[in-house]
């Protein structure tokens, strides 16, 4: 029981943590400014993706009985492994009040206001009455606004939310809407989001908020591997997600983290 909760947390998907903080990191450097707490920023990591663990393992307790009828969907850990509802619950809450603690005891109270934000924003996204994933606003609502509030999350402890231009910013919420839109295998709203993001990006390295490295070290490896998932669109969907999904969740995790690491030490 213990390894199918483990499992459900999904611990390859905190790329998407790794990803924003790298990308903050790199506006950090290239200011110039000096990091006086990468402690702090580590642990920040760990926690949101504590967090984001509890809530992955949260929407599939939620998904279940309509996971059961997806076959892209057959490894998830509570199809395959039966654990009772009442355990997947107390896992979650257990760790989301630690991760809730150890931020209220160590980190500012900015911090902490972004994590609640992640988790009102999950919650709404998953749970009924309001469940925005049955909903038009559920493009709008989950991967997009939690990816801004990754990269958030970074920018508090770095003392300076908006030290990520805003212009950044909506290009992430755009990217990320675009990804949850063809996962999704909406063709049509997935190419005009992605459109609209490709020409965002070039206008913010035009105009010089994004420079070529941050690009190729915090972008590059995220975009190409949506490049395979656009592809499921059209042709070969589980071979191209599975692509997709090795690339990001877990090529891509060693490289951003290890960029963290060069940057913070």
């Amino acid at each position: 029981m213990i390894k199918t909760l483990i499992k459900s947390t999904r611990i390859s998907w905190a790329s998407k943590n790794v990803n924003a903080y790298l990308l903050a990191l790199t506006y950090a450097y290239f200011s110039g400014m000096t990091i006086t707490n990468p402690l702090e920023i580590l642990e920040g990591l760990i926690l949101v993706s504590v967090l984001w663990g509890a809530l992955y393992s949260l929407n599939d307790l939620t998904d279940l009985e309509v996971d059961r009828k997806d076959y892209s969907k057959k490894n998830r850990a509570f199809i395959n492994e039966k654990v009772d509802e009442k355990w997947i619950i107390l896992f979650c809450g257990a760790l989301i009040i630690l991760v809730f603690l150890a931020s209220l005891l160590t980190l500012s109270p900015e911090f902490t206001i972004v994590l609640g934000l992640m988790l009102l924003n999950q919650l709404a996204y998953t749970l009924p009455p309001i469940r925005f994933k049955e909903t038009l606003f559920a493009p709008f609502t989950s991967t997009a606004t939690n990816t801004v509030l990754r990269i958030a999350s970074c920018c508090v402890l770095l003392g300076n939310v908006f030290i990520v231009p805003l212009s950044v910013y909506l290009f992430m919420y755009l990217a990320a809407m675009g990804t949850y839109m063809m996962y999704k295998s909406k063709k049509i709203p997935a190419s005009i989001i992605g459109g609209i993001a490709g020409v965002l990006l070039i206008y913010i390295l035009i105009i010089g908020q994004m420079n070529y490295v941050q690009f190729a070290v915090a972008i590059l490896p995220a975009f190409l591997s949506t490049i395979p998932l656009y592809l499921s669109l059209f042709t070969k969907k589980e071979e191209m997600v599975f692509i997709a999904d090795r690339a990001y969740h877990q090529i891509s995790l060693i490289f951003f983290f290890l960029c963290i690491l060069i940057i913070l030490f």
